[in-house]
């Protein structure tokens, strides 16, 4: 099932975790590899992933944080 655009969920696919479509690439472990400094280049040259791939990942990761509600409790 598509979740955002180029992102899927499939319970037969990685456990249920969001990959980016027609991959098992999982959307968290691009964002890590991002997020270690690891260029756009070259995760679509290890995982076999387009540009909008990546940005679609960013793209999701956005949109799920920016609905996180956050409580804090003192």
């Amino acid at each position: 099932m598509e979740i955002a655009p180029r992102i899927v969920v499939d319970p037969g696919v990685r456990f249920g975790k969001p990959v980016v479509r027609g991959t098992r690439v999982p959307v968290d472990l691009v964002l890590g590899k991002l997020s270690s400094g690891m260029g756009f280049e070259d995760i679509q040259e290890e995982y076999g992933l387009e540009r909008e791939d990546i940005l679609a990942v960013l793209a999701y990761a956005a949109k799920v944080v920016g609905q996180e509600e956050v409580r804090v409790t003192a």
